[in-house]
């Protein structure tokens, strides 16, 4: 008799969870398959200590077949599910398509970036939700502090020394307050001419900071943001983002190069395409975590909708406690679908939460005992690494290198804007040169979706200790760069120097046919986004000619054909498909240009 295949699609807080419990539960009596874009568990309530350069990437980022040595991983980006089929198709990471058959199919896709209709802020800003965008605003915060310690001009300098964050709620407040701190150690080293200082806002809607947790912490942080000269404006948001800054919605302009979007997620949308009932862009569920009517389906993290038995009525948030507390409980029901062990109910309970202030400060509320100081930087920096799966001795030695050894702020340039745009959501792989491109693959489902649910773009609380990056496949913007991003910079300004000019081209193909973009109808088992475009254009003198090729979003259907550019064994990766005539070449610093969307839905903040 064979064993039991079973597939868990994301490798987040729950779907991590859910591989590392069922491995011991079942004893390596079934094939586990964990499907990720990448081959690492990402902790991300460290990612602003690695935008401020106090741990290495490799710190937050643990080894899946490290970690999980009888689990079967797959790098790839799940396109679509056929539920009679028991299959999930998915695209790897160098263009090759595949179908993983399952017996047992757990959901745990997790969310990606919350997108609100504001005008210009899919061009200029950048989300915080994977570790190429902390690579990237460690960066940019560097470079732009630099360029400002260079200017002469203090109206420069003020622009490039002002970072403006959307979102004062975990990840907001965070990434403000270690980015004040990393900012205040550069300008010490190597003051500014014109004797500025660095300049941080904190924006949000919402009344106060935190406004999700207990109002003690949010007193205690909000306080702390201050002492360290953030501008904190509560009730008070962008309006519109353009090159030179951005109009708030009290009337004022800001005059920034920097606008990090932390405002919020929403559930990843594989689950919107099966044709199940949702709750807010979220796959409802029962207190098992087993979707209704489909016995073989598990769904947990952000993608699933928990009943919350502490609270009739009510659902679990969008947490990574409750997502590591799903992934456990999911394990054991379907190990128990399985006839081992017993199956159980979701119930929690409430343990608190931290939010790390940098240095010293921070807030807790352990058990619900709210702390601050020192004593709450402790309890916080313990419950991390006692949460870690992995990676625990090397995080705590990068601490005690951080509080004796000043910071190294230097520009690596490894991550440029254009790799990490805002409506990209996927932000746990950047977007690369010559990657080949994806087919979009007929659906087998049972039928059509007319729209994305409406409820998805609300449901998209903020994480009180960040949420993982377990989406995967999804639609992407165009990518053609925009000409004025904020902190643009020519590319002869940054580091890598200006582009060959004589570079080898990849040739464009023809535009995508009208309505073509998968994401807003699409049927059970269709893939749920269009492939990457293939890269940063590159300069060149040549005028582009057209081919009979599909669009340069897509790929002929035959998987064996790949009309874009492919990276083959002995040589170097193409770096994509010539630009038009008039554009110019991309910098370091500059973000894809505006979505063009054909299926009459706004550009930005679309579920």
């Amino acid at each position: 008799m064979s064993r039991p295949r079973i597939v868990i699609v994301g490798a987040g807080f729950a779907g991590y969870r859910t591989a590392r419990t069922l491995s011991r539960l079942t004893r390596h009596q079934a094939d586990i398959t964990l499907l990720n874009p990448t081959d690492y568990f990402l902790y991300l309530p460290l990612l602003p200590q690695v935008a401020a350069g106090i741990l290495e990437p490799r710190r937050v980022s643990v080894s899946l077949s490290g970690t999980l040595p009888h689990v079967r991983l797959v790098l790839g980006e799940a396109d679509g599910i056929d539920l009679d089929g028991h299959t999930v198709h998915y695209s790897g990471p160098e263009g090759e398509e595949g179908t993983l058959p399952f017996d047992r199919l757990v959901l745990a896709a997790g969310s990606v970036n919350k997108l609100l209709p504001v005008p210009g802020v899919a061009e200029h800003a950048h989300g915080f939700r994977g570790l190429p965008e902390a690579l990237y605003l460690r960066d940019h915060v560097t470079r732009q502090v630099e360029l400002a310690a260079a200017a002469k001009d203090r109206a420069e300098c003020a622009a490039r020394c002002t970072f403006v964050v959307v979102g004062a709620g975990h990840t907001g407040t965070e990434v403000a307050a270690h980015g004040a701190m990393y900012t205040d150690a550069q300008v010490r080293r190597h003051p500014m001419r014109t004797g500025m200082r660095p300049r941080w806002m904190l924006l949000d809607v919402a009344p106060r900071v935190l406004p999700e947790m207990d109002e003690r912490l949010s007193r205690t942080a909000g306080r702390v943001l201050r002492q360290r000269g953030v501008d904190v404006r509560m009730g008070t948001s962008v309006k519109e983002a353009t090159h030179d800054g951005v109009l708030l919605t009290d009337g004022s302009t800001v005059d920034t190069r920097t606008l990090v979007w932390c405002v919020g997620v929403r559930p990843d949308p594989l689950v919107e395409s099966l044709g199940l009932p949702l709750e807010r862009g979220r796959l409802l569920v029962d207190s098992h975590l087993r979707v209704p009517g489909r016995p073989e389906v598990f769904a947990c993290g952000d993608v699933a909708a928990v009943p919350d038995l502490n609270q009739p009525g009510q659902y679990t948030p969008m947490t990574a406690q409750h997502a590591w507390r799903h992934g456990k409980v999911c394990a054991q029901n379907v190990a128990a679908s399985l006839g081992v062990g017993r199956r159980r109910a979701y119930r929690h309970r409430d343990m608190g939460f931290v939010v790390d202030l940098g240095g010293a400060k921070a807030a807790a509320n352990p058990l619900g005992l709210p702390m601050s100081g020192p004593a709450a930087g402790a309890v916080t920096r313990g419950y991390h690494l006692a949460a870690m799966p992995g990676n625990r001795v090397r995080v705590a030695a990068d601490w005690l290198l951080d509080a004796v050894l000043p910071r190294q702020a230097v520009q690596l340039g490894l991550v440029r804007s254009w790799s990490v745009p805002l409506e990209s959501a996927s932000p746990e792989v950047a977007r690369v040169p010559g990657r080949p491109e994806r087919a979009r693959r007929a659906g087998t489902g049972t039928g059509e979706r007319d729209a994305v649910d409406p409820g998805a773009e609300r449901a998209g609380e903020e994480r009180s200790e960040e949420q993982p990056p377990g989406g995967h496949s999804r639609d992407r913007p165009s990518g053609e760069p925009a000409k004025n991003q904020p902190g643009g910079e020519p590319a002869r300004n940054q580091p890598g120097g200006e582009p060959a000019k004589n570079q080898p081209h990849a040739e464009p193909r023809e535009e995508q046919p009208h309505g073509s973009r998968s994401g807003s109808t699409r049927a059970s088992g269709t893939p749920r986004r269009a492939a990457e475009t293939a890269g940063p254009p590159a300069r060149g003198t040549r005028k582009p000619r057209k081919t009979s090729g599909t669009s340069g979003a897509t790929r002929s259907a035959n998987p064996a054909a790949p009309s874009g550019p492919t990276r083959s064994a002995d040589g170097p990766a193409d770096p994509g498909p010539e630009p038009p005539a008039d554009q110019p070449p991309p910098g370091p610093d500059i973000a894809p240009g505006p979505v063009k969307r054909t299926d009459g839905r706004a550009a930005e903040g679309d579920s």
